[in-house]
């Protein structure tokens, strides 16, 4: 597949930190509207590939396009130049990011939260911002706190927030670093219940998860990691029941 027909494609990515490898050559394709689940033992390289998607992490090499414009890097690998972070923020509001801790801010209403990106960065309209923003807070059950502030929701409340304010910026590609991480084992449901939703109506995902149920039923493709390296791309079904290197299936046999 060629990046411009992929809404994410990986060229060549490599991550080290203080000259430790973390991640090794990753080249990488994925669909529009499909959802991705990366797997992967501890210290993989798991997060740090999320992160190179959007240029939280800057790879040490390689290049990363969403739907065939490159991010964080301009011209050819022999020309490239680092983008302006004008240029960085523009290419940024089409791939938006759920952390693991929410990352919420304290001091605005939950509504506050949703709208404030839209309002400031694509310069939407106060009212119209606000508009959707509390039709997307009824669509993951939230709309009697558009009002609430932070300290007072649950954790799985929390997520559905930072989803909520994810989806505001109507982005092409949503990517989640361990949504459920953070959560008490009785509110994971209703966040996974949420992301659920959303691959039904066809966005673009990419999830690092350690939910291993959850990654078999939601996700089109299964991208296992070990070493910093891919080890192997496969649809949930053939992976789960046939994976085909020796570390995946150990590390089935332990998940």
């Amino acid at each position: 597949m060629a990046e411009i027909d992929a809404a994410i494609s990986v060229k060549g990515v490599c991550k080290d930190f203080d000259g430790f490898e973390v991640l090794r050559d990753i080249d990488l394709d994925i669909a529009p509207g499909t959802t991705t689940c990366i797997l992967g033992p501890s210290g993989s390289g798991k997060s740090t590939l999320l992160r190179c998607l959007n240029w939280l992490e800057e790879p040490s090499k390689g290049s990363v396009f969403i739907h065939g414009k490159p991010i964080g890097r301009i011209g050819t690998a022999a020309t490239a130049r680092p983008m302006a972070r004008r240029e960085l923020a523009t290419a940024r509001t089409s791939i938006a990011m759920v952390f693991q801790h929410f990352a919420l801010w304290p001091h605005l209403t939950v509504l506050g939260n949703v709208v404030e990106a839209p309002v400031h960065v694509l310069r939407r309209p106060r009212r119209e911002a606000e508009a959707e923003g509390r039709a997307i807070l009824s669509r993951v059950g939230l709309a009697e706190k558009a009002d609430a502030y932070p300290h007072t929701l649950s954790g799985g409340q929390k997520q559905r927030v930072a989803i909520s304010r994810a989806l505001a910026m109507r982005p092409k590609v949503i990517l989640f670093d361990e949504p459920t991480s953070a959560l008490d084992p009785e509110m994971v449901g209703e966040v996974l219940s949420v992301i659920h939703e959303l691959a039904k109506e066809g966005l673009t995902m990419v999830i690092v998860t350690h939910e291993m149920r959850f990654a078999r039923d939601v996700a089109d493709t299964i991208v296992f990691m070990e070493g910093g390296c891919i080890r192997e791309v496969a649809p949930p079904q053939a992976f789960f029941t046939d994976p085909q290197s020796e570390r995946a299936k150990r590390f089935l046999t332990r998940h």
